[in-house]
């Protein structure tokens, strides 16, 4: 190719023609909408380190659950606000059949039966400690865990959760999740692993969101989530998850992973989702606030990003924001 008959801006002159050879597109199905569920009736909390983010009672996540279905979302994940007095450090809370994630599940799959409804499969917002497993000598018991995780990702399933989503890290889990929904007769029950859970900075807003740990405060989840230093071992984890049976791949975080994403869309052919995790969130909204950057045109790019690198999906907190603006 060379200039003058190759004009590679011809291409780019109109808006139309960009459409038309665009290489990435996105559209409101790409995303799965994440809430937090608060106890009560008719309760809207903000949490403050996430602007026009709420903790909502189950009454209001049936209509923010419908208000993602209207436009075009097809999937929610919800996240439990635990009340203080019902953690403890073996976070028993997580296998109580009424808990507010089984509240939620039930209320939403009986008023918007035509939305998929994941969640979590961790500890972290059950225990006193913020650990995602129970501790011995101070250190996350793997295979204890991982057998508390089998009863809670049951009870998910009986509850009419569709997708289970193993946030935890312990080895081995995800096997043993999936031969417990084999045996209890859950053959269609789909599996999201969090495969590549980094131990990450950018993760403070949710924590406190969901209560694990007050804002500022820290806790040290590197004994089992990755060391951001690798991608190597990224690869290895998303291999041994999808052998072991999940269906899907959640890479998280996302943006300053896009590196992990494109090395695993180049090696694997099952959906592999990024998680636009609240930290990152936090700082667009935050960045548009002080008049730094364009809210909108900048979620875009950042969405159009994800897919770019190979992501089949999308979770993220502006989930109805960036639908609406694609109906536009």
């Amino acid at each position: 190719m060379q200039f003058p008959a190759t004009r590679l801006r011809r291409n780019r002159k109109t808006q139309w023609a960009r459409d038309l050879v665009a290489e990435t597109n996105l559209s409101p199905q790409d995303f799965i909408y994440p809430l937090f569920i608060h106890e009560g009736s008719a309760v809207k909390t903000p949490v403050t380190s996430m602007p026009g983010v709420f903790r909502l009672s189950v009454d209001l996540a049936v209509d923010e659950a419908q208000r993602a279905r209207d436009l075009g979302i097809p999937v929610i994940a919800l996240f439990p606000s635990t009340p203080v007095h019902l953690k403890n450090e073996q976070g028993t809370e997580a296998l109580n059949s009424n808990n507010l994630i089984c509240q939620a599940i039930a209320a939403i799959k009986s008023k918007v039966t035509d939305i998929g409804v994941m969640a979590d499969v961790a500890l972290d917002p059950y225990t006193s400690h913020g650990h995602d497993g129970v501790l011995r000598d101070n250190e996350v018991d793997n295979d204890k865990t991982t057998e508390i995780l089998r009863k809670q990702a049951l009870m998910l399933a009986q509850c009419g959760c569709d997708i289970i989503a193993p946030s935890d890290m312990m080895d081995g889990r995800i096997a043993a999740i999936r031969d417990t929904l084999e045996k209890a007769g859950f053959h269609y029950a789909q599996i999201a692993a969090y495969s590549a859970k980094y131990a990450s900075n950018y993760y403070g807003p949710y924590r406190d969101a969901v209560g694990s740990i007050q804002l500022g405060q820290s806790i040290d989840k590197r004994s089992y989530q990755m060391d951001f230093r690798n991608s190597d071992e990224a690869i290895s984890e998303i291999a041994l998850d999808i052998k072991e049976g999940a269906d899907m791949v959640i890479i998280k975080p996302g943006m300053p992973y896009l590196d992990i994403i494109s090395k695993a869309r180049a090696q694997f052919n099952t959906p592999l989702l990024a998680y636009q995790v609240s930290g990152e969130f936090a700082m667009l909204k935050l960045a548009a606030n002080e008049g730094l950057i364009n809210y909108e045109n900048t979620l875009l790019e950042t969405m159009v990003a994800f897919k770019r690198a190979g992501s089949s999906g999308i979770v993220t907190y502006a989930a109805c924001d960036a639908a609406k603006l694609i109906k536009k």
